[in-house]
């Protein structure tokens, strides 16, 4: 697959297995030739490094757990890809990383909008694509505004933080009232979150 990539002219990352023959290649990677994500989520550490596999760039990621779950997972995970592009490896790491956004979208996509595929009418599943990629879009976005700070989350979490809320509306004297459990864990999240959008600025 590789060779056919580079004949017709592609640019490719695509990960490899940690078969013994890699484990034995990154086992082999020195010390020092491990250099630190710094822009890696405050949960983990992850470093990078490469080397060659069959004469093609092989780069590594190794991640470990930091925090109160480090004892439980002391060693390194290693995520290793070729690659033929020849960038610098921060940058040829980082871009390959974000695939696993994408694969994130599929996985949220196949447990909404998309479980209810196939239609029989081929403009139905497309009317349907339309709107799950619409609503995911809402979610995630109403993510990014009302806690920004806050770790991407799935989408089933999502809906069950921002969106199922354990509550009632009332209505007094022209006023609507949003009564939430007192003990409802996401009750400070999700408020933060409802005074952030309603801050925002109205659209031009």
């Amino acid at each position: 697959m590789f060779a056919r990539l580079e004949r017709a002219g592609w640019l490719y990352s695509i990960g490899v297995r940690m078969t013994a023959p890699v484990r034995q290649l990154v086992e082999q990677i020195p010390d020092d030739a491990w250099a630190t994500i710094d822009d890696y989520p405050d949960s983990g550490e992850a470093q990078i490094a490469e080397t060659v596999l069959g004469g093609r760039r092989l780069i590594v990621r190794r991640v470990r757990t930091l925090g109160l779950q480090a004892q439980l997972f002391a060693s390194w995970q290693h995520f290793p890809f070729v690659t033929n592009r020849s960038e610098q490896i921060a940058l040829v790491e980082a871009e390959h990383r974000e695939h696993a956004v994408v694969e994130l979208v599929i996985r949220d996509l196949k447990d909404q909008a998309l479980a209810h595929f196939p239609s029989g009418q081929f403009h139905a599943n497309a009317a349907w694509t339309v709107i799950a990629a619409l609503a995911h879009n809402l979610l995630r976005w109403t993510s990014v505004l009302g806690q920004p700070t806050a770790t991407v989350r799935v989408a089933r979490t999502l809906r069950r933080r921002l969106l199922a809320l354990p509550g009632r509306l009332t209505r007094h004297a022209g006023r609507w009232t949003l009564h939430l459990p007192a003990r409802w864990p996401w009750q400070d999240d999700f408020l933060a979150a409802l005074t952030r959008i309603r801050a925002l600025p109205a659209a031009a």
